[in-house]
């Protein structure tokens, strides 16, 4: 495999992925290539925390076996580099009778996938766990953690460097052409101070208003984890526009600091398969913050954290998708309710209070919010399972939703087992 190999990306997964690489083969020269002045800028940077046990997920599924695999991968990563990592545990809370069915199904699944501990809980039992909780059933999974998945990105950008790769900020690739002597990409960077070795820029520096275009390669080999451009990437290179990436914002609240105490570890709903989105739960985080959310609206752009952020190339290409027409048919009383919900604190928090009824709207704050890459066919139906594109030279991560954090290192091992035929099984330090 020596050789020259680009990553685009610079996400939890683009970045394990390169230093899954130069484990595999120390003599290859990887460089990762991210748009950003930094690295888990987007979902990686902006998403929850969680470690996902592998609940919900068919069994036999990429995100089944993947999530389990990386799991014990990435424990081990963080163990071994000091990483905070907090098994605070997870309930699925069934508030109604009519919930029990599918919370069965959901204790079916995380017994045939292998989680591990986990327990079905009566209403009593549910409150030995969580005080603050109400529900009629629920399922525990103790071993449902928590981290910090921008520090865990920091360490392997880390790992990556000291194996001789480069990571280079500020570089988005526009354009990727297959020569006969490898892939070429063309770059377009913002210019800036001059950068350390690293690709980062120092401290104070700021970005110069003229672009500066820049033409790169060959490398034998491109591997791209764009995450919400990922359909976009790989445009590029002629891959099928479908599934195409439509992004759902997800606001969140905090809890102020004097009610975190509601809380212990994760409270979330049972999630209704008629429906797109898993619906609003209650997340303790490494850094003691509890978020309560997130919603999830469409997003006026594929980087649109807020409201008022809109693109209009973005818009017209996710109105333009024939899967987002029939998306929008088939679920439009959920998004009118979703809407209800961004635009109204109190509609947003009484949600919360069906899983933890004495918090009130006066107990939260305004919180983050996240942009969530969701890949929807043609047909409107939408894309569940890890989804890959090979061909040749190139390899494109079509679809890495959640659990993608948790799996990422499993992820990595895949595919580059996948590019080199590399045995996947080993520790993960």
């Amino acid at each position: 495999m020596a050789g020259r190999i680009a990553v685009v990306g610079g996400g939890i997964l683009g970045l394990a992925v390169a230093r899954r690489l130069g484990q595999v083969d120390p003599a290859a020269a990887v460089t990762v290539f991210e748009k950003e002045q930094d690295i888990a800028r987007h979902q990686t940077g902006r998403n929850s925390g969680v470690v996902h046990a592998g609940l919900y997920y068919t069994p036999g599924s990429l995100k089944a076996t993947l999530c389990r695999r990386g799991v014990g991968l990435l424990r081990e990563y963080v163990d071994a580099r000091g990483i905070r990592f907090e098994e605070c545990g997870k309930v699925v809370v069934a508030v109604e009778d009519t919930e029990i069915d599918r919370l069965k199904e959901i204790a079916r699944k995380a017994e045939a996938n292998g989680v591990p501990g986990c327990q079905w809980l009566d209403g009593t039992e549910l409150r030995q766990i969580e005080p603050n909780a109400r529900g009629v059933a629920a399922l525990h999974s103790p071993t449902t953690a928590i981290v910090d998945y921008p520090a865990v990105c920091r360490a392997l950008r880390g790992d990556i460097l000291d194996a001789g790769g480069t990571v280079r900020t500020g570089s988005e690739v526009v354009g990727i052409e297959e020569k006969a002597d490898g892939v070429w990409l063309r770059l377009r960077a913002r210019g800036s101070a001059p950068a350390a070795p690293n690709g980062h820029h120092p401290d104070g520096a700021t970005a110069a208003v003229q672009e500066v275009t820049e033409r790169v390669g060959p490398f034998d080999l491109l591997v791209s984890c764009a995450g919400l451009h990922s359909d976009q990437v790989a445009q590029l290179t002629g891959e099928d526009p479908s599934p195409q990436i439509i992004p759902f914002r997800g606001d969140y609240w905090l809890l102020r600091p004097e009610k975190r105490d509601l809380v212990k570890g994760l409270i979330y709903p049972v999630p209704d398969p008629r429906y797109p989105f898993l619906g609003i739960h209650l997340t303790k985080r490494v850094d003691g913050e509890v978020l309560v959310g997130p919603n999830a609206v469409l997003a006026t752009a594929r980087e649109g954290y807020t409201v008022g952020t809109v693109k209009t190339a973005d818009l017209r290409q996710t109105i333009a998708w024939p899967g987002m027409r029939k998306l929008a048919m088939a679920h439009w009383k959920t998004g009118a309710k979703e809407m209800l919900r961004t635009a109204s604190k109190r509609a947003f928090v009484a949600e919360a209070r069906r899983y933890v009824p004495g918090l009130s709207a006066a107990d939260v704050v305004r919180g983050p919010a996240g942009v969530r890459a969701q890949a929807v066919a043609r047909d409107g139906s939408l894309v569940d399972d890890f989804v890959l594109a090979h061909n040749g030279r190139v390899l494109h991560v079509r679809n890495a939703p959640s659990p993608g954090a948790t799996a990422s290192l499993a992820i990595a091992e895949y595919i580059v087992a996948k590019l080199v035929g590399e045995p996947q099984a080993g520790p993960a330090v």
